[in-house]
């Protein structure tokens, strides 16, 4: 694998970010931010019951573009208990293809944003200093809107593949992946791709004056487990209080949790990923992650790295509280408390480890832990050569030259259980965006204009170099 380290920003680059506002949108461009509209309005979250409408809107778009019936395929699941949707669209090579299909993922589920917490209405896409504001502007309706455009667009054209595309896309990723199992099951039983391609992480990182410095790509991910930890108590008034409470128990053990630092753990890619990234990145934070990946036992490079929200997940596992419910009334000594942590796991421990690690530190036999999720513990994937001459190509058309570094993702997505299959699976996604603009999961989550109509043509152009075709 070969890296260019030499960091350019050309006049094509600026040229191709020059603010949409200042000039008319093409009919691609404005086709594009209309999907990404639809879609983000759609409050595809657990609870709210909007796949169907969803999945029928970008139904409609596909069959208005040219894709037959019998090239779409809507499926029901049942995840945990709720209804939710998976969508399949097939672009057929033209005529015998000449190699085995790619995959191409996305999800169109979100994690809930509650308006009142918000500043901008979370399922209204809302253009302002220079930002789209919504939930899912990045993870992951932009990687839903960017697939479905690029199928859109290339049908228009009347490109002819020289080998199948399905562009996969699930319902559920944000919660149980039961259908992104089902779906992964249905790829490798019946497409048995040569390979998947992932819209759900990658991408390209801006230095705070918008300069490229790399470009990632996502090649593994921790495992994502979720543990319940719960105190009973036999309660009773709240004017008699008693000597042990099953809130302040609980609120102990998840102090203890917090103050705990896992061990620091590294593996080939992570350390060449900080070596690699850390020749680009400016400042105490390149300085420590080229320290760490020449040494990982460097305890200045280590306290550096697990102070940033950025770098603390690819130093070892985290695990981190993330809801809690406690008592039945207020004038009732709480009977029970529980609270639910989170943790992503360093590839090779596993969630059994890791959970008597949280047991002995928490220390109290009266805490009863539960496993509450599904565990998927996927193996690393191998940036290949002709993807990785696909993302040279689309850079370059952007007028970008950075170095191509594959890494490890903190987060999950559904790559890991096509990863878990035997597929190498890398995600690529098209946006490019500034560490402090991430806010996945999070309040007032954004996406530059700019990055995202400079990154209309990337999956065009990979699919072209990939899948050659009549048409280009």
């Amino acid at each position: 694998m070969t890296f260019r380290s030499v960091l350019s920003l050309s006049a094509a680059f600026l040229a191709a970010a020059a603010p949409a506002s200042a000039r008319d949108l093409t009919a691609d461009e404005q086709q594009a931010r209309d999907i990404y509209e639809k879609v983000i309005s759609f409050r595809s979250a657990r609870g709210h019951q909007q796949m169907p409408p969803l999945v029928d809107y970008l139904v409609g778009e596909f069959k208005a573009a040219g894709f037959a019936d019998e090239d779409i395929q809507v499926t029901d699941y049942d995840s945990e208990g709720e209804p939710t949707q998976g969508l399949m669209v097939f672009y057929r090579a033209g005529g015998e293809p000449a190699e085995k299909p790619i995959v191409l993922l996305a999800h169109m589920d979100v994690v809930d944003a509650l308006p009142e917490d918000w500043e901008r209405p979370p399922f209204t896409l809302t253009e302002e200093d220079g930002y789209f504001f919504g939930r899912g502007t990045i993870d992951n309706k932009y990687g839903v809107t960017n697939l479905t455009q690029t199928f859109i667009r290339l049908k228009k054209e009347g490109w002819a593949p020289t080998r199948d595309l399905v562009l996969v896309i699930s319902g559920d990723e944000e919660t149980g992946m039961i259908s992104t199992q089902a779906q992964a099951k249905y790829v490798a039983e019946n497409i048995d791709p040569e390979f998947i391609l992932n819209s759900d992480a990658g991408g390209g990182a801006l230095a705070p004056d918008g300069t490229p410095l790399m470009y990632r790509v996502q090649g593994a991910e921790k495992t994502f487990a979720t543990f319940e930890l719960t105190i009973t108590n036999p309660g009773g008034h709240s004017s008699r209080p008693r000597a042990d409470n099953a809130i302040y128990e609980l609120a102990d053990a998840l102090k203890k949790i917090e103050a705990h630092k896992f061990p620091v753990r590294y593996s080939d890619l992570t350390r060449a990923y900080f070596r690699a990234a850390g020749a680009v990145v400016p400042g105490e934070l390149g300085d420590a992650m080229i320290a760490f990946a020449d040494n990982p036992k460097d305890k200045k490079a280590i306290a550096t790295l697990r102070a940033n929200p950025e770098t603390v997940g690819t130093t070892g596992t985290t695990c981190i509280a993330t809801m809690l419910r406690a008592g039945h009334a207020e004038n009732a000594l709480p009977q029970s408390a529980t609270a639910t942590v989170n943790c992503r796991i360093f590839p090779g421990v596993g969630a059994a480890a890791t959970e008597e690690t949280l047991k002995k530190v928490v220390d109290n036999d009266a805490v009863q832990f539960k496993l509450i999720t599904d565990v998927t513990e996927s193996p690393e994937s191998t940036l290949r050569p002709d993807v990785l001459a696909a993302i040279e190509a689309s850079l370059a058309a952007r007028g970008v030259d950075a170095p191509i570094i594959p890494y490890m993702e903190s987060g999950g997505t559904d790559g890991m259980h096509y990863r878990t299959l035997g597929y190498d699976t890398v995600a690529i996604s098209g946006a490019f965006s500034k560490p402090s603009d991430m806010y996945a999961h999070g309040l007032n989550e954004r996406l530059a204009v700019d990055q995202f109509y400079a990154g209309l043509d990337h999956w065009s152009i990979i699919l072209k170099t990939l899948a050659g075709g009549a048409g280009e």
